[in-house]
């Protein structure tokens, strides 16, 4: 299997605060990671770096062989193969769902306006949200704005998806149907870096699943491996708070 992201040796801090300390991981094509621990431990700030929304202090991070970390990157290309979903949906508020969702490849000139137009429409379709084309964000649930912002993020054909807390800001009962579209993404092979705190989603979709504690990963293995037996005595105490 092709190795999508490749992160060696990836520290991150903000002033005198040491936020990661020397991660390395591989993620296969097709993998989905799952990233666990307690809050503080470093997991957004992992994701950011691995397409740059924060810049690593040191290391390197490799996405489908592009060096993001190099000094000569065209950082806005290389992280196009990147899509990148919040916590917060991050809509444009006066724009449509359609309109959110083709804005950025027409925009940067990768689409005609009607190809952007018959891609959104298509996206909307594959989440559900076929009916929703015209509708502006106010006017939807935050389950179905999540929705729209995983369109969004398709839109740009990425190799890679990074989800950070994707459930964190819904009510409940809307949680099944974000966490069923991208279970969808899973089963169709997309490679995947998800941080959640979902842990029977995490038990069901994860390849791989990392727990990670004050800037490091202190532990990884498979969802038996790492629910049924924890080898650190700190990944146990956390599984028996969250479970």
């Amino acid at each position: 299997m092709e190795t999508k992201i490749r992160v060696r040796g990836l520290y991150k801090s903000f002033h005198k605060l040491e936020v990661l300390k020397g991660i390395d991981l591989d993620a296969r094509e097709g993998e989905v990671i799952c990233i666990i621990g307690p809050s503080g431990s470093g997991k957004s700030t992992f994701l950011r770096c691995i397409n740059m929304l924060e810049k690593p202090t040191s290391g390197s991070v490799i996405v489908d062989g592009h060096e993001l970390t190099a000094h000569h990157v065209n950082i806005n290309k290389a992280r196009r193969n990147i899509g990148m979903v919040f916590q917060q949906f991050n809509l444009f508020p006066h724009m449509t769902a359609k309109h959110n969702i083709m804005f950025a490849p027409v925009d940067l000139k990768l689409m005609h306006k009607k190809e952007g137009e018959e891609k959104a429409q298509s996206l909307l379709k594959r989440v559900g949200l076929e009916d929703k084309a015209d509708v502006y964000p106010w006017q939807l649930s935050g389950g179905q704005k999540q929705r729209v912002a995983i369109a969004r993020s398709l839109a740009m054909n990425p190799d890679v998806m990074l989800f950070d807390e994707p459930t964190s800001a819904l009510d409940p009962e809307m949680i099944g149907e974000v966490l069923q579209v991208i279970k969808e993404l899973a089963d169709g092979g997309m490679t995947m870096l998800i941080v959640s705190h979902e842990m029977n989603f995490v038990r069901e979709i994860a390849d791989t699943i990392i727990f990670m504690e004050d800037g490091m990963i202190l532990e990884s293995g498979n969802p038996e491996e790492v629910f049924q037996n924890p080898k650190e005595d700190r990944t146990r105490r956390f599984l028996s708070l969250v479970q």
